[in-house]
């Protein structure tokens, strides 16, 4: 039996550094960390990799793509198969709303994987389903073309970005999205609630929250951040993607990673 495929994917950094998954948010590729990525890769292995029907990824990398089957545990388990693929037992993770979702997730339920987590601009529930399922039934009709107009009020703090460099190539990517991806990972977030399992979560954890998100307003950082033993709040002036903010979550981001990485180094035991 043929193996399944993995999601599309780049590794980088100097060989022999510490794994770090970098996950993308929802509508969005690999391309949403590019702004971190070169100092990311001073001290890491960066892997990023594109949610399915996102950036390279197809559709068909989902286990079941049938309407309402897809759930957050499904994209983690992905995760892990690239994890898995590159021979790392153990990895930092850090994801920006629905890919802190998957981080969290992960960190809940295999623990032993995940060496220290992030979560940037996410949260342990993102609302009612309904309004998720309404959502996959409209791209499933119509493809992500509605959502052209709406996304940016919901992305940026200001609609302006949209108008950037980096803010067209984010509604790029979700303009190219395929429908059967997005819907799915849509079903995703309808059907995800970690409130109750945020105390199994024993990684060294940061919890960044923008201050002018709309889309996951403080109260859903803060939830994270109390729920989670001994995670540390930090907060940005950025909207939802805190694409317009870049250098200030690079410098959250990497100081905690550094002391997470500091934590994970092995003791070396005194001679005598």
């Amino acid at each position: 039996m043929p193996a399944s495929p993995l999601p599309h994917h780049h590794v980088v950094g100097p060989a022999g550094a510490p794994p770090l998954v970098l996950a993308p948010s929802l509508g969005t590729s690999k391309a949403v960390w590019d702004p971190q990525l070169p100092s990311l890769t001073r001290r890491f292995l960066v892997l990023r990799f594109d949610l399915p029907g996102h950036g390279g990824s197809p559709s068909a990398v989902l286990p079941d793509p049938e309407p309402g089957r897809t759930t957050v545990g499904d994209l983690a388990s992905l995760v892990l198969a690239l994890a898995d693929h590159h021979g790392w037992d153990r990895f930092h993770h850090a994801g920006i709303s629905l890919g802190g979702a998957i981080g969290a997730h992960l960190a809940a339920h295999r623990p032993d994987r995940v060496a220290s987590l992030a979560l940037v601009c996410s949260s342990a529930h993102f609302g009612a389903a309904q309004p998720w399922h309404e959502r996959s039934e409209l791209v499933r009709l119509k493809g992500t073309a509605p959502l052209l107009e709406t996304s940016p009020s919901r992305w940026f703090a200001t609609a302006d970005f949209a108008d950037t460099p980096f803010g067209r190539r984010l509604l790029g990517d979700l303009a190219d999205a395929d429908p059967v991806g997005y819907a799915a990972c849509c079903d995703a977030l309808a059907g995800y609630d970690l409130r109750p399992d945020l105390a199994a979560i024993s990684a060294p954890t940061l919890v960044v929250g923008g201050t002018l998100d709309r889309a996951t307003p403080l109260e859903h950082a803060r939830e994270l951040a109390e729920g989670i033993p001994h995670a540390v709040l930090k907060t940005v002036v950025c909207g939802h993607l805190a694409a317009e903010r870049p250098r200030a979550l690079q410098d959250v981001l990497v100081a905690y990673l550094r002391a997470a990485q500091e934590e994970e180094r092995p003791r070396v035991p005194l001679p005598g």
